[in-house]
């Protein structure tokens, strides 16, 4: 991960065509409003001419063509036809302009193919809807798809599994540029989680069945959120969510397509995130405050994670 930096207002092009979801291009759009503090103005683009049809009958009209890229921070592809068919040239060449001058490219849902198709993701991570990530590694091989997550981000692109996984990867990177604080007063608004854990796993075909037994088991997941400084285990949870260790742990990992142990450690590391930006403690108390109980452990899953200190990290992400 590495900060961004741009003038203000940061300039954000959104992509548009023919056929469209209206809830994929709203997506960015609600996410980087320009009424949000003035911080970014956000234009929407297309290729084709106004005004653009939608999936939902009816028709949208935009202000701009693809030279909207030339000068924008970031541009975002939010999803792309059905038929993962090419993308024409011009928005390719505007794909690459906009990746050479160094803005942060992302591609959203099916919005990953234009891109692997434009070079982008050659030799990167990168992730789509579960349905097409076959199809996305068949046909560019160059690309190591990750099927699993909700999104991938490497630093100058970032591309996100379908539908509201989209909300997920912009609010990641509206935490980068702006901070937690905001992250989170947007997800507010939205009424959506401002960090969701797990991966698109969950939602492959594997339905979990409704039973009374869930209520208890959010009981718990709320109840160890509010208390990630405690040591937990998986029994004394178990019995609290009135279920045998086997069957918690079951449903567990389909519930949140992670195991406890792995999800603990990703919510105490969302909340020593939140605490390097939001304050001056100590890197000790910030290690004692999310559970990590030593500045040494929190030191070593910072690294393993993001790859920065957490020192580096505050200094990188706080906001001044």
């Amino acid at each position: 991960m590495i900060p961004f930096s741009a003038p203000v207002p940061v300039n954000v092009a959104v992509i548009a065509f023919n056929g469209i979801s209206p809830f994929h291009l709203s997506v960015p759009c609600l996410v980087f409003d320009a009424s949000r503090g003035g911080y970014f103005r956000v234009r929407v683009c297309a290729a084709d001419g106004t005004p653009l049809t939608t999936s939902a009958g009816f028709d949208i009209a935009t202000s701009h063509g693809l030279e909207a890229l030339d000068d924008a921070q970031v541009v975002v592809l939010p999803s792309w036809h059905d038929d993962c068919r090419p993308a024409p040239a011009a928005l390719l060449d505007a794909l690459r302009r906009a990746r050479d001058r160094g803005a942060r490219i992302v591609g959203l849902c099916l919005g990953a193919f234009p891109l692997a198709e434009a070079g982008l993701l050659d030799g990167k991570t990168a992730t789509t809807h579960w349905a097409y990530a076959d199809q996305l590694a068949q046909r560019f091989p160059a690309v190591r798809v990750d099927r699993d997550v909700l999104y991938v981000d490497q630093q100058t692109v970032l591309t996100s599994a379908g539908v509201a996984a989209g909300l997920d990867c912009c609010l990641h990177l509206l935490r980068q540029l702006c901070g937690a604080a905001q992250a989170n007063a947007v997800a507010r608004q939205l009424v959506v989680a401002p960090h969701r854990q797990g991966g698109q796993a969950q939602f492959i075909e594997r339905p979990v069945p409704v039973s009374r037994s869930d209520d208890r088991f959010a009981d718990v997941l709320a109840w160890v959120g509010a208390r990630l400084e405690q040591p937990h285990s998986l029994d004394a949870l178990a019995a609290r969510a009135a279920m045998s260790r086997r069957h918690f742990t079951r449903h567990f990992r389909q519930a949140t397509g992670s195991s406890f142990k792995q999800w603990l450690l990703l919510q105490r590391l969302a909340l020593a995130r939140q605490l390097l930006e939001s304050s001056d403690a100590a890197i000790e108390v910030v290690a004692q405050q999310a559970g990590f109980g030593l500045a040494l452990s929190l030191r070593l899953h910072f690294k393993a994670l993001l790859q920065l200190s957490p020192s580096a990290y505050r200094k990188s992400y706080r906001r001044i």
